[in-house]
């Protein structure tokens, strides 16, 4: 790869003196983990697991924040509303199985949020009360009916999969929208509604047309979640990963709207989507055309090969991946991508009517002593029938490593493939670059001609330990999450990227 030092060298001079997040005219993810847009990699309710999530405004300036919470299949949108997070403000949900709020199956049912925080979200969470707190169930329209799209239809698809914040805008200090929104000894006085179903004062104010409450939205939230199974004492915690300078323009869509998306990334008075990566210490900067911006959002997270370690004896210990590709909805769902899959993937959802869309991976493993195995013409087990060997088939992946062919999942996800592991201790690796019939996953060439191979992913590790004698029979678990490391490729055919 043909490095342009000098520029290097002074871009990340610069950056050291005024943050990275500072340089508005790109998307970037921001190592220091503040920024525009969150993503927040896995969410699950299965096995009476609830996710407990956050997100904080470090700035003096309010935030307009779309949250949204995707299915683990296909992306299929699940609930999403409209947040505003008041000068310092913080937010918290919990994410449950609805049944625990209506004493009916945990098993089965979608999944819900409720909140005891009093920031204002529009519409407000008034389906019913969990532990006197309002909630909303998660919902299956954007899958069945004239939406289906060859997956699962149930209520039961809404238990897993990932989710994402996207600050659509700042709110003007003593504007309307600031003195609702603004907490007054602790509550904001523009959140309750003036009767069941109406819209709140700061929904009205935020939708009032020519938007006088907003301007473009800076950076400064950062967030994290965890998977908390309260009977079994696990707490698997992660940081939600954060991509700064997203928007130029203000974003401000009303509640009820499927937008903003991560496909709304653009530069500063343009129509181009511009990114920064680092790799391998070289700035990378490449620009896509507004029909391709997504791709400047996956060049984030593109990774050739992602890396991380398992602990699974099977009784005392167990290990999940969690891989997720937070924009490969754009690529793969023909009601976005239209009926052609566009690259890096391989398979449209649904092209074979079986609700998966699947790709190739080459799969890694070592013990601590460096031992490996060679990986047959079937990497997971078991083996998908009528799949490429060694696969992956949803957007929310939970890789599990299950001794002697189980299929175990400490996360108790659904979504899971498994690897046997060759001892009980060891570290793998899954190599995203090559595809079937010879092929190489590879986003679309940037203008400058720089081609990211690999694919756009995020997760982490949890791995538990198991303790059935601490004293007198109590069972104790100690529970984990680890980022995974990853390597990036990038090819150019006019020469070295940069």
């Amino acid at each position: 790869m043909n490095k342009n030092s000098l520029t290097t060298a002074v871009i990340a001079g610069l950056a050291g003196v005024a943050g990275i997040a500072n340089m508005a005219s790109a998307v970037d993810l921001n190592p220091d983990g503040l920024g525009q847009v969150l993503l927040y990699p896995y969410y699950t309710v299965n096995n009476d697991q609830n996710t407990l999530l956050s997100v904080v405004n470090t700035t003096s300036i309010g935030k307009a924040v779309k949250v949204r919470f995707l299915e683990g299949y296909n992306s299929r949108e699940v609930l999403d509303f409209n947040l505003f997070l008041s000068p310092f403000d913080v937010w918290a949900a919990t994410v449950f199985p609805l049944g625990q709020a209506t004493g009916s199956s945990t098993a089965t049912g979608p999944g819900a949020i409720t909140t005891s925080d009093n920031s204002c979200t529009a519409p407000q969470f008034t389906q019913g009360t969990v532990n006197g707190h309002g909630y909303q169930q998660f919902l299956n329209y954007a899958y069945v009916s004239g939406n289906a799209d060859t997956g699962p239809t149930g209520l039961e698809r809404t238990r897993e999969g990932h989710f994402e914040m996207i600050t659509m805008s700042d709110i003007i200090p003593g504007s309307d929208l600031d003195i609702d929104t603004t907490h007054v000894q602790g509550v904001p006085p523009g959140c309750a509604a003036a009767s069941p179903g109406a819209k709140t004062q700061a929904e009205i104010d935020f939708e009032t047309p020519g938007g006088v409450d907003t301007t473009a939205p800076s950076s400064g939230i950062f967030g994290s979640a965890a998977i908390l199974n309260a009977a079994q004492g696990t707490f698997y915690s992660y940081n939600a990963d954060a991509l700064d300078g997203f928007t130029s323009i203000k974003l401000d869509f009303p509640t009820g709207s499927l937008f903003p998306t991560l496909a709304f990334v653009n530069d500063p008075g343009t129509t181009n989507a511009t990114s920064y990566v680092f790799d391998d210490g070289a700035l990378l900067t490449s620009t896509w055309p507004k029909a391709e911006a997504i791709d400047a959002v996956s060049s984030l997270i593109d990774a050739a090969n992602i890396y991380n370690q398992y602990e699974s004896d099977g009784t005392f210990s167990g290990t999940d991946w969690v891989v997720t590709l937070p924009t490969k909805r754009f690529y793969v769902d023909p009601a976005t991508a239209g009926s052609v899959v566009v690259q890096p993937f391989e398979e449209l959802f649904g092209e074979t009517t079986d609700g998966l869309s699947c790709f190739l991976i080459g799969i890694s493993i070592y013990d601590r002593e460096e031992r490996t195995t060679t990986t047959t013409s079937c990497g997971f087990s078991p083996c998908p029938p009528g799949r490429p060997p060694s696969s992956l088939c949803y957007e929310t992946n939970v890789v599990t490593f299950a001794p002697n062919g189980g299929t175990t999942s400490i996360l108790g996800s659904t979504l899971t493939s498994n690897i046997a592991p060759i001892s009980n201790t060891g570290w793998a690796g899954l190599n995203l670059e090559a595809s079937t019939a010879g092929g190489t996953h590879a986003l679309r060439p940037a203008t400058n001609l720089n081609t990211f191979v690999g694919l756009p992913v995020t997760g982490f590790q949890a791995t538990n330990f198991v303790n059935s004698g601490v004293m007198n029979g109590v069972l104790a678990n100690y529970s984990g999450a680890y980022r995974h490391r990853i390597s990036r490729a990038c090819t150019n055919t006019g020469g070295g990227c940069s």
